[in-house]
């Protein structure tokens, strides 16, 4: 069995939603197609699609399968390319993940932009707060805000943000303004729990950190929502300086004790270097590297 055609009938199968269109673009016929998965299924020792009249499926072995054989396939396509000397060019698909609001707001458009420069090349952009294992889930590119643990993994870094405690104009006006953290203990707050601290939050207050216990009149799961509460007058809110910087320059919420913020923590990209970096990989660290840095430093808030 030649495992690398093997490869490329399951990945065509998955790509075309069958072996008759697989066997098609690979230019093979049907039976021949057929044959080369199953003695693929047959090599690894479990099936990698259920196979209907319609369609094809990926078992669970299949879909972590399908992103392993479209590395290798690209890597040694790119391989090839280079031994005979032509141009290569980044081609494959390319998993990057990031955080929901960051990477909604300021993600997307560089994604965007490098897949008009990489005609080859397919992203899929996985949005989430989670920190995603890239080993275990098979992720090329990760954007991460803050202090990154010693994993082995490679980091860029980006740039950095601040914590931000700010409320609308007409609280301020209706309530007043803290001059100082102990202050809050005499206002309404918006929490956003994705940040933590829904009983007290914490600043730099003479060389130490003090926990300043807060009203909670409301507690939201997304920095969002805590936005447009806050903007409605529900209370000061706590959030990162990227989540809020359109609200404040609109003057839709003003900052709040700015002399008493939390020292600000990265932002960075991070990848696995294992073995040669593929193309496609190291073209979006390339891309996207100074347009997040350029979009970190305009995200400073004033002052």
């Amino acid at each position: 069995m030649d495992r690398l055609d093997a490869m490329a009938v399951f990945v065509a199968a998955v790509d075309e939603g069958s072996l008759s269109a697989a066997g098609r673009r690979l230019q093979m016929p049907l039976a021949t197609a057929s044959r080369k998965l199953a003695e693929l299924e047959t090599h690894l020792g479990t099936r990698l699609v259920t196979r209907s009249t319609r369609q094809l499926t990926l078992t669970e072995a299949g879909r972590d399968y399908l992103v392993a054989a479209r590395e290798i396939l690209e890597r040694v396509e790119e391989a090839e390319r280079g031994a005979a000397g032509v141009q290569a060019a980044p081609r494959g698909e390319l998993i990057v993940a990031a955080p929901l609001v960051f990477g909604r707001l300021h993600v997307v458009p560089v994604v965007t932009d490098y897949l008009a420069r990489f005609a080859d090349v397919n992203v899929r952009l996985l949005l989430s707060d989670r920190n995603a294992n890239l080993l275990e889930e098979h992720i090329d590119v990760a954007l991460r805000i803050g202090t990154l643990p010693d994993s082995g993994l490679v980091a860029l870094r980006l740039g950095e943000i601040r914590r931000v405690t700010c409320a609308s104009p007409a609280y301020l006006a209706a309530r007043g303004t803290p001059a100082a953290p102990a202050d809050l203990r005499g206002h309404d707050c918006v929490n956003f729990e994705g940040l933590g601290g829904t009983s007290a939050w914490s600043f730099p207050v003479a060389d130490t950190m003090q926990r300043v216990p807060v009203r909670t009149r409301l507690s939201v799961t997304t920095a969002d929502a805590a936005i447009r509460a806050a903007e409605g007058g529900a209370g000061i809110t706590r959030l990162l300086s990227y989540q809020v910087a359109d609200a404040l320059r609109e003057g839709r919420l003003v900052r709040l004790l700015p002399a008493y913020e939390p020292a600000p923590v990265p932002v960075s990209l991070l990848y696995s270097r294992q073995g040669r970096l593929p193309m496609k990989t190291r073209s979006f660290l390339d891309f996207a590297t100074p347009r997040l840095q350029a979009a970190l430093r305009e995200l400073q808030p004033a002052g």
